[in-house]
């Protein structure tokens, strides 16, 4: 059987490099964080998702999955590469690709004939044939004559993570026919979802970013609707509710940005490579930036219903519910709560923050207090920006302060309002 390395294990490197253990594979996870590393060696998961806990204990314990920092001896040792390092933004809102080459570089020290090498790290196109290829070739080996080529993008969403990676598609693209089918054999392994081959490693490239930048690109008119609802004195959320009546419409629901490492990240890929072409993204382009805004939205909404409490922001006491990108998980990777808790440190207000699933010390590296749920509710305003589960008991007689900002729709504003708080909400007037 085929032994596996996986380089990279974060968020869906680790997930990926258990599943492939679990299904019988010998896997060594190569990372260079010497801590990740230590803590996966003695099944302890470095990342909170459901599930793993115990599937890592199984396969380190059996043998099946052994980390290093030692990338090229994982390359040597195996004959199945598999690349899933982050790709981040760098300043310029360009890609950048340092960990995908610097983890290209390594395989390609131990890269030998009939290896197979597989990048899922999101990419623009063209980045498999036009930077990682020749950085294998410096192996002296040539593509498709000795080793294979594949990408196949991820899909999975954190808090379900184990079980998308094993119920959905997965497409896959290759450098030639003999590489797909060896990948697509293999990823059978671990999917009950379908196998889709496209018919080159461009087409597949491109399909990961189509897939978070509609997904992008339909939050954005959400929002922007709901802000000009907000204008109108209309309820965003009860007219997004009957219009997704029609059959042909699904209109996402409004909230206070897009957060994670895919959404807000993945259509500059396109914007990149469009406009390097001549071609200008306009909606895609124009969509993250309506998305960027909407934590200065939300600042606005609290500055606003300050100001008809008599207080100045620069004087308040600000609670925020939730920094964590998205409901019930600690990631907190570009969450929209960051650049709300810069604005509102900036005006001069004193912010602390309550989020059940994110340690004390990432509050505090945000430049917040972390406090109890109880003592964000105390606040001159209490400002909700992630839809963790348990905020959705919250009631009016828990609130203290005077202002609530609820900037996912997960509570009624009728019954506080009833109660003299003042209620507000993106696309809820």
């Amino acid at each position: 059987m085929d032994l596996i390395a996986v380089f990279g294990l974060g968020h869906i490197g680790l997930p990926t490099a258990a599943l492939f253990a679990k299904a019988g594979f010998k896997v060594i996870g190569v990372d260079i964080n010497p801590d990740i590393v230590n803590s996966i060696n003695q099944g302890i998961s470095p990342i909170i998702e459901p599930g793993l806990d115990e599937l890592l204990v199984e396969v380190v314990k059996k043998g099946k999955l052994k980390a290093t920092d030692d990338g090229e001896y994982a390359a040597r040792k195996a004959n199945i590469m598999i690349i899933v390092v982050p790709t981040p933004l760098g300043a310029d809102k360009s890609s950048d690709l340092s960990a995908v080459i610097s983890a290209s570089r390594t395989i390609s020290k131990g890269l030998k004939r009939g290896d197979l090498v597989i990048v899922e790290s999101t990419v623009p196109p063209t980045t498999c044939e036009k930077i990682i290829l020749p950085i294998l070739e410096e192996s002296g080996l040539k593509v498709s004559e000795d080793f294979g080529l594949v990408y196949t993008p991820e899909r999975a969403l954190p808090n379900n993570t184990l079980y998308e990676m094993t119920n959905n598609a997965r497409v896959i693209g290759s450098i030639d026919e003999e590489s797909a089918e060896r990948a697509a054999a293999l990823y059978d392994k671990i999917t009950r979802g379908e196998i889709v081959k496209v018919k080159d490693i461009v087409t597949a490239e491109m399909v990961k970013l189509m897939e978070n930048t509609y997904r992008d690109t339909n939050i954005a008119l959400a929002n922007e609707l709901a802000i000009i609802c907000e204008s109108l004195g209309i309820d965003a959320i009860d007219a997004i509710k009957a219009a997704n009546y029609h059959p042909r419409v699904n209109l996402h629901i409004p909230g206070p940005g897009v957060g994670g490492h895919c959404l807000s990240i993945d259509p500059y890929f396109i914007v990149e490579m469009a406009e390097a072409r001549g071609v200008p993204a306009r909606l895609i382009r124009t969509a993250r930036q309506i998305n960027e805004e909407m934590p200065y939205h939300v600042l606005q909404l609290i500055k606003d219903a300050l100001n008809d409490t008599g207080v100045n922001i620069g004087d308040s006491n600000i609670g925020i519910l939730g920094v964590a990108y998205k409901g019930n998980v600690a990631d907190t990777r570009e969450t929209p709560s960051k650049p709300l808790i810069d604005a509102l440190l900036q005006e001069g207000a004193h912010v602390v923050v309550h989020d059940p699933y994110v340690k004390k010390e990432i509050i505090k590296a945000m430049g917040a207090e972390p406090v109890t749920l109880k003592e964000a509710l105390r606040c001159d305003c209490t400002v909700l920006m992630t839809d963790h589960d348990e905020y959705r008991s919250i009631e009016p007689n828990m609130i203290q302060g005077k202002v609530f900002i609820c900037a996912r729709p997960i509570l009624q504003p009728e019954k506080f309002k009833k109660k003299g708080i003042i209620f507000r909400g993106v696309g809820r007037p």
